[in-house]
């Protein structure tokens, strides 16, 4: 780092009262736009508000599954019932483990307890911060009944090695793809690489319902299973009072349906944006020293950008805490915060076993569920060093992205001053 004592007001950080670089605002997220009023309104005008199989509903399931290469989709509640509803169909329960990563949203990790399975952490790859199929395969045991890949801030998990190995050890794959609308894998949409593909369309996700979530999967009899889950236990073929299994009322409604269709359209466009942005950030923040964007692997044919990731290094600023980093980059106007602060397995839910520990046959002398003393070095590396910036500052324009660039220039020149202010 070379830093200067800031000499005029345009120099000093704006944490410490200098003038910031941008003033404007940035996209509004979630769009609001004329289409999303008006899918609203024809919803509303068509009398059928909510239903199993609405037409909005079923509009927008198969459109959504065949736009990332599945037969079947089923809108749901949120992305958490979307995982808990592929578990269950596939007969996942007490005693069985699920692989997931150490460094996710909870959500991946809960469903698992959801069905009263156990979830068992490994650790991410050191390049893309996704499940290392090397850490799986050491998971992997009796009990093992499926993998859960986290297609983490947009970019695919390795779905080549992961694939290999459910198949190699007769598991299932079930893709993670709350971050991943759009993405794809060597030219192939993500999400239809695993027995099934689970979507998140809550309020930060880069297609929104204000929530929401979906499954897709291209197996006709798991398909009507989840199908029956998400409809309070019903099957196609059977009665109203007929209720065959224990579901539940998870259905997406049919505003949620109109609004998430009309987004569809416009999915393939802000992926391009996205995109650009990214490599205008990927090229200028390269050149701050202490600042690493995240590698992209080359099978990685659309990145989701779901966020856009960059390692931080405190020792290339003095010292400066990686929340205090963030902190001066927010008072310059610029959208940035320090992603998951502690591997999931030490969250208390977790740590402190606050879980049915009978129904999920949990064993604390059990070394793959120690949770809470588990060793996964790169996960705790990006929990101290990953900053994240949010999707929807990626649909600005270059001009906007050149901000970000010169606002983390004027932290790393200013880094000695915002230390001694500390």
């Amino acid at each position: 780092m070379t830093a200067t004592r800031p000499t005029t007001d345009a120099d000093r950080p704006a944490l410490l009262g200098g003038t910031p670089v941008r003033s404007a605002g940035w996209p509004a997220w979630p769009p609001v736009n004329d289409a999303a009023v008006r899918a609203v309104t024809e919803a509303a005008e068509a009398g059928i508000w909510s239903a199993a199989d609405g037409p909005m509903k079923t509009e927008f399931e198969r459109a959504f599954a065949s736009y990332h290469g599945a037969r079947h989709g089923l809108g749901v509640c949120n992305g958490t019932i979307a995982l808990e509803i592929a578990l269950k169909s596939l007969g996942i329960g007490s005693g069985d483990e699920v692989i997931v990563p150490g460094y996710t949203f909870l959500a991946t990790a809960t469903s698992v307890l959801g069905v009263n399975a156990l979830p068992v952490f490994a650790d991410v790859d050191p390049e893309y911060a996704c499940l290392d199929p090397d850490a799986v395969e050491a998971a992997i045991t009796p009990r093992t009944k499926a993998i859960i890949p986290v297609h983490l801030a947009g970019h695919p998990a390795d779905l080549d090695r992961l694939a290999d190995l459910a198949v190699k050890h007769g598991l299932a794959l079930i893709e993670d793809a709350a971050h991943a609308h759009g993405a794809s894998w060597r030219g192939r949409r993500v999400g239809s690489f695993g027995i099934f593909g689970c979507w998140s369309f809550q309020a930060s996700k880069n297609m929104t319902a204000g929530e929401g979530g979906m499954v897709v999967t291209s197996d006709d009899e798991l398909a009507e299973r989840a199908w029956s889950f998400h409809h309070c236990g019903r099957s196609r073929a059977g009665a109203w009072y007929d209720h065959g299994i224990l579901g539940g009322n998870y259905r997406l409604t049919e505003f949620q349906s109109a609004i998430l269709l009309a987004q569809l359209a416009d999915l393939d466009e802000q992926l391009e944006r996205r995109e650009r942005s990214a490599r205008v950030l990927d090229e200028g923040l390269a050149r701050i020293t202490g600042l690493t964007p995240l590698g992209r692997d080359p099978r990685c044919t659309t990145h989701g950008y779901h966020l856009y990731q960059f390692r931080y290094d405190p020792n290339a600023f003095g010292g400066l805490p990686r929340e205090r980093f963030t902190a001066a980059l927010n008072a310059e106007g610029i959208p940035a915060s320090p992603g998951y602060g502690v591997p999931l397995d030490r969250q208390g839910v977790f740590a402190q076993r606050r879980f049915d520990q009978r129904a999920t046959g949990f064993d604390p002398s059990y070394p793959a569920t120690d949770y809470g003393r588990l060793h996964l070095p790169v996960t705790e590396r990006f929990c101290a060093e990953l900053v994240w910036i949010p999707q929807q500052v990626l649909l600005g324009s270059d001009a906007d992205m050149a901000d970000i660039v010169t606002a983390a220039e004027k932290v790393s020149a200013a880094a000695d001053t915002l230390v001694e202010a500390t």
